[in-house]
């Protein structure tokens, strides 16, 4: 049992102005974290308790599966530039120098000391596998840090990495987190969604994020009621049947002058047709992926229906860039050959075909069209021409003619231009079909809690991990990463509960000012509220109650204050505690009032039977 009036809990009446979204705001003022600078928080004790406890959860199921290190987070510069990451990180990885002048990183994730360690100690498949993990803060240089905890410059982390002797181990790996991770959310009390999502800067075959709806996430997520999730990078849908319009003349592409008419809007209306049977050119320069900063850029051009919006991220992947930036009207009319507005596939100059890409690709497999054209050298190449999926077999569409003020009609893909790749590289909308069941998808924001990848040999590979098979050949260990944000599961937790009590409370003054954490991660399980500590009886029955669930092992926090009771009500509110026991004037009938914050209820209880009541609320709320 902890006394109130003997702790540092500085709660505010009100948010600072420029706490945006409602968990920075309310762990503000809830005194759990203070700012230091930008993207820098101090924990304070409540905070630190609630951290503590989530830490506890992740280690505990952590060690059903793995072993636990602490790894430097200062490293050798060196490492970073022997796995590549270096250069791809950039800006966001914090550099300094020792006194000596050597170059030193601060480490954002730990993939490269992880293999270091593996290198020089793993010999034979007999070690493996072997499932490694840390609990450790982290550092990133966040250009934009905002949203409280969510997007900051030092933050703790659970990273994990796994070794195998096949990709049959990694599978089981893999497995193997994706059932903890699950177990480890449900147990912090969030409402979870696993996701299929992009590797990104980690790389890898296979990836995964458990995602939480939330107003304040800055990633999209589509989801139906079929099971199908997944980030709005990687998601696909069935597209819905659409018309093809009627050939004019002999079917064949057709200038028209289109004066002025540059926007797909303005197309549409001039020959009245819908934006689905437009074709859309959206076209950008791109670095190759991991290749030096001085490299000449590469040409990609992307066409798709005029109602999509093009997925720069699919795009990214197909051409194996690191980053794409739009044209300049110069290179659209190098590229391509004319203006913007008037851009189409028709005439495109030195388009590289997928003939001509699997000659230089010596003939291997295009790995299902991602990255395929990653080793294919920017020196020289042509214009990368990328149509979307939704355009496959479709006819007499209306595109741009490569020349001010004309378009082309009667255009049909495959017959009247070549691409080098057919793939599906568009957002989905709202209420399409997922494309396992067939259901509508929803698309929400949601806020990242978990990231499992299956990254491959990329790390063995460039840093030189090998071991011995069953045969005594020497082969690389195949790797796989899973990583948890600590602060994350708080804050997707108060950001979940402040929304559901806003949608109790809409029109009052509550809305989005209260929240309820589980039981599990809040820093205490009930808070016993003297409403007058001046009677003595009162005082007396709350001391009582206190020390019997402190003695029932459940975690109490005992309000003993000298303030009125309203004031106590509200704080316990803003500190998110689950359960608040009120000693009040039903103590006169040999009663306590118990709140149980969870449900949004209220139950008189008896003074003999409310360690047992509130012990099977505790039960039942952590099953």
């Amino acid at each position: 049992m902890q006394r109130w009036s003997k702790l540092f809990i500085p709660t505010l009446r009100e948010a600072p102005t420029d706490a945006e979204v409602a968990s920075h705001k309310l762990l503000l003022r809830a005194g759990y974290i203070r700012q230091l600078g930008a993207g820098i928080y101090s924990y304070l004790p409540l905070g630190q308790r609630s951290i503590n406890k989530i830490v506890a959860i992740v280690r505990e199921e952590m060690d059903k599966i793995g072993q636990e290190f602490l790894l430097p987070t200062l490293n050798p510069v060196e490492l970073w530039q022997e796995s590549g990451r270096e250069a791809v990180m950039g800006q966001n990885l914090f550099h300094l120098k020792d006194r000596k002048g050597a170059q030193l990183v601060l480490a954002m994730t730990h993939e490269e000391v992880i293999t270091s360690i593996a290198r020089n100690e793993l010999r034979s498949y007999k070690q493996l596998p072997q499932i490694w993990y840390q609990i450790q803060t982290k550092f990133r240089d966040e250009p934009r840090p905002k949203s409280g905890l969510l997007r900051v410059r030092q933050f703790i982390m659970k990273d994990a990495y796994s070794f195998d002797i096949d990709a049959a181990g990694l599978d089981e790996s893999y497995n193997k987190h994706d059932a903890t991770y699950r177990t480890i959310f449900t147990r912090c009390g969030l409402d979870f969604v696993a996701v299929e999502a992009d590797s990104g800067a980690m790389g890898g075959s296979g990836s995964q994020e458990f995602m939480v709806y939330t107003d304040a996430g800055e990633d999209f997520i589509a989801s139906s009621a079929s099971g199908y999730a997944a980030n709005l990078e990687k998601a696909t849908s069935q597209l819905a049947p659409v018309e093809d319009l009627a050939p004019t003349g002999d079917g064949t592409p057709e200038l028209v002058s289109t004066p002025g008419k540059a926007s797909i809007a303005d197309v549409t209306e001039f020959f009245g047709i819908q934006s689905s049977q437009d074709i859309k050119c959206v076209a950008f320069m791109g670095a190759r992926a991991g290749h030096p900063a001085g490299e000449p850029l590469r040409p990609i051009v992307a066409f798709l229906r005029g109602d999509h919006q093009v997925n720069e991220t699919k795009l990214t992947a197909l051409a194996g860039t690191a980053d794409l930036r739009p044209m300049t009207p110069e290179e659209l009319e190098l590229h391509i050959g004319g203006p913007a507005g008037f851009l189409g596939p028709i005439g495109i100059p030195e388009v590289m075909t997928q003939g001509s890409l699997n000659g230089l690709k010596s003939g291997k497999a295009l790995d299902k069209l991602k990255g395929v054209l990653r080793d294919v050298p920017s020196e020289g190449l042509k214009t990368i021409v990328v149509l979307d999926l939704g355009l496959e077999g479709r006819t007499n569409l209306v595109c741009g003619a490569n020349k001010l003020d004309y378009h082309y009609r009667n255009v049909t893909p495959g017959r009247d231009f070549t691409q080098t790749l057919i793939a599906d590289i568009r957002n989905i909308n709202e209420g399409e079909l997922d494309p396992i069941g067939g259901q509508p998808l929803r698309l929400g924001k949601a806020v990242e809690v978990g990231h499992i990848f299956k990254l491959g040999y990329k790390y063995t590979e460039s840093m030189g991990a090998r071991v011995l098979d069953a045969n005594g050949k020497e082969v690389m260990p195949i790797m796989g990463c899973y990583g948890i944000g600590i602060e994350r599961i708080l804050t997707a937790a108060i950001e979940s509960s402040a929304a559901k009590f806003k949608g109790q409370f809409p029109d009052t003054e509550k809305a989005g000012e209260q929240y309820a954490l589980s039981p599990t991660i809040a820093p205490y399980e009930v808070i016993v509220t003297i409403t007058n500590i001046k009677e003595s009886d009162l005082l007396a029955a709350g001391e009582k109650i206190a020390a019997d669930l402190t003695a029932a092992g459940i975690d109490v926090l005992l309000d003993d204050r000298d303030e009125r009771a309203g004031v106590k009500f509200k704080d316990a509110e803003l500190i998110g505690v689950p359960y608040r026991i009120n000693i009040g004037k039903k103590l006169a009938e040999g009663q306590v009032e118990l709140v149980d914050r969870l449900q949004q209820s209220t139950t008189d209880v008896t003074v003999e039977t409310i360690v047992t009541h509130l012990q099977s609320l505790l039960k039942a709320s952590k099953a």
